[in-house]
């Protein structure tokens, strides 16, 4: 069902690129579709929420939204253009030239925030552009949150954990694999690449960085109070695997492991160190955001952090994550908290079941805005586990469009409005998707 009203989410005059009828800006939608819709038949194939059981679920619920505007972005993986063109897309920024850094705030991003929902980093193709960017938008003054992705968590914890040999951490440098090169490759070229220095070799790498071979046996005897068994023989299989991916990844790039460590010690200067060029983001990184009915996270929630929202709420997690991060970062992987970001509600994943889901409901919490589980056809509305899901990672970045076989330019943003619609933008679906929970029975209020 197309509605009359033509949204302004276009490049503006401004843009010197837009006149371009090959410029990424065109494969922007302009008008809008009720979110699900009402007629069935034109729903989109990948919608698994009916019109009908929006309906039932919503009505009578006291729906609130009182967080004014509100972008929300997620699983970027190191695309500079995908997210430059997302931020295009929301309408809080608007191009000045063709650099990353071209861009200001618009009167609208003036008094948005910009959530960023984790995945930022592994994929390609640049860490680094695409940090940079986001780092832009930040100096420009933006109101930014930025949440916690797996990709993300598994940087920091292999990067703090570098040849740290310890049985419950001595697989957090692999558990980055393959992905991670490119990120290590950045960083040798534009830090290392000329300077003369010896380079570790392959074997000497190896032994201070990959688990020994012994750490196969031993992992399991440390690990089992925190991993489902299913699981725990699923991630041995998978640091293996990620030995392999790491070996063959470096020889495709044409790096020895020796740079690769070297790079890494780098990364560990530019991120962790106080004054390090990227040390904002893991500064400044959060595991979930609440605003109104609705809760945003990376991945999803099970029953023990329901029940930490309902009684300390979004800033009750949020402690807990920072002082794992600080203290146990087994745990912080392993555990509940990891689970938020890892959860695809699989049978080895912690479980939310409807006790976990009543207390959500108890906090005002009915829905989670989330990105992790790639879609195609722009964001989805589903049902999972009895509460409502905004699945947002639109696969905006070129590797996983390309993999996917999607044609064209990536970006995406999800819009919370002030008068509590939310508008799906994505460059993969024709019209800009609306979900109005007041429309659909909710006691909608702005209190």
């Amino acid at each position: 069902m197309r509605l009359s009203r033509e949204v302004s989410l276009v490049p503006s005059s401004a843009d010197s690129r837009s006149a371009d009828s090959k410029s990424p800006h065109n494969a922007l939608p302009r008008l809008e579709q009720a979110w699900p819709p009402a007629d069935a038949l034109q729903a989109d194939v990948e919608d698994a929420l009916t019109r009908e059981q929006g309906v039932d679920y919503l009505v009578g619920k006291p729906w609130v939204w009182r967080g004014g505007l509100l972008y929300f972005f997620c699983d970027l993986h190191a695309d500079a253009d995908a997210f430059l063109l997302s931020l295009h897309a929301s309408g809080g920024v608007h191009r000045t030239g063709p650099e990353d850094h071209d861009f200001e705030l618009t009167a609208a991003g003036r008094t948005a925030r910009f959530v960023i929902g984790g995945d930022c980093f592994d994929k390609g193709p640049s860490n680094l552009r695409m940090l940079r960017a986001l780092k832009s938008l930040i100096d420009r003054g933006a109101e930014v949150v930025i949440l916690a992705g797996n990709h993300d968590l598994r940087t920091y914890l292999g990067l703090a954990r570098l040849g740290n040999k310890e049985t419950r951490l001595a697989h957090l440098f692999v558990r980055l694999g393959g992905k991670s090169a490119t990120l290590f490759r950045e960083v040798y070229d534009e830090y290392l690449r000329g300077r003369s220095c010896e380079y570790l070799s392959d074997e000497e790498v190896h032994r201070r960085v990959f688990p020994d071979p012994a750490w196969y046996a031993h992992f399991p005897n440390v690990a089992g109070d925190l991993i489902h068994p299913d699981k725990l023989q699923k991630e041995l299989v998978r640091i293996r695997e990620k030995v392999r991916e790491i070996d063959e990844r470096c020889a495709r790039m044409g790096i020895s492991l020796g740079m690769l460590h070297a790079a890494a010690v780098q990364c560990q200067k530019l991120f962790l160190e106080p004054d390090g060029e990227f040390a904002w983001f893991f500064e400044r990184m959060q595991l979930a955001y609440r605003c109104g009915s609705y809760l945003f996270i990376h991945g999803g929630v099970d029953d023990t952090t329901a029940a930490v929202l309902a009684t300390e709420g979004s800033a009750g997690l949020n402690s807990w994550f920072r002082h794992l991060l600080q203290n146990d970062l087994f745990a912080l992987y392993h555990g509940p908290v990891g689970n938020t970001f890892r959860t695809k509600y699989r049978s080895f994943d912690l479980p939310l079941t409807g006790k976990g889901v009543a207390d959500l409901h108890r906090a005002g919490i009915f829905a989670i805005v989330h990105g992790h589980k790639n879609i195609l056809a722009g964001q989805r509305l589903v049902m999972r586990r009895g509460i409502l899901n905004f699945e947002c990672d639109a696969s905006v970045d070129r590797n996983t469009r390309r993999r996917e076989g999607l044609s064209g330019p990536g970006g995406a943003v999800t819009i919370f409005e002030p008068d509590g619609r939310v508008l799906g933008v994505s460059t993969d679906h024709p019209y800009i998707k609306v979900f109005d929970p007041a429309r659909l029975g909710g006691a909608l209020s702005k209190a």
